[in-house]
């Protein structure tokens, strides 16, 4: 249990939003530039924590070098609870600006549902291919519900 102190010097238990957004923001240190991206693991912790208790879809690209060394996390697109438009123009646009070698795609389930729809796959499959063109390499694509679920370990998508 976290607890926090009130403004008479009393402490309390935490609200569940006041940890998730200390949550959010101590995770952004994982996304310093030049910071490695080592395990599939890493990952998942890291974005996990970005995307979890989202009240709205948001899909977003962990950008890397090819050391996978952290280049820039982007929060790409924001939709309603159960539906986002996600444009591969657009990650295409912020993969050439940073110079990517690879990348990570994530987005969330406001519903908690870790269980990927055919568009998510869909979406997968597509920007893999068209990331391919221009050399950059889609290593995974992570869906934070209740957990975190990695379409690569669950062989949905082979980078």
């Amino acid at each position: 249990m976290l607890y926090i102190r009130d403004l008479c010097g009393f402490y309390e238990p935490a609200p569940k939003e006041t940890i998730l957004s200390e949550a959010r923001r101590l995770s952004g240190y994982q996304f310093r530039r030049a910071a490695a991206i080592s395990t599939p693991t890493a990952a998942k912790e890291a974005i996990g924590l970005k995307l979890v208790g989202l009240e709205y879809e948001l899909f977003a690209c962990l950008f890397l070098d090819t050391r996978h060394q952290v280049l820039a996390w982007r929060e790409m697109f924001r939709g309603s609870i159960n539906r986002n438009s996600v444009h591969p123009r657009e990650v295409v646009k912020e993969a050439l600006k940073l110079n990517a070698a690879a990348v990570i795609l994530a987005h969330n389930h406001p519903s908690g549902s870790i269980q990927p729809s055919k568009e998510d796959l869909e979406l997968t499959r597509t920007l893999t291919e068209i990331l391919k063109v221009i050399d950059v390499r889609v290593l995974d694509h992570l869906i934070v519900g209740d957990e975190v679920v990695s379409l690569a370990e669950t062989g949905h998508h082979t980078a």
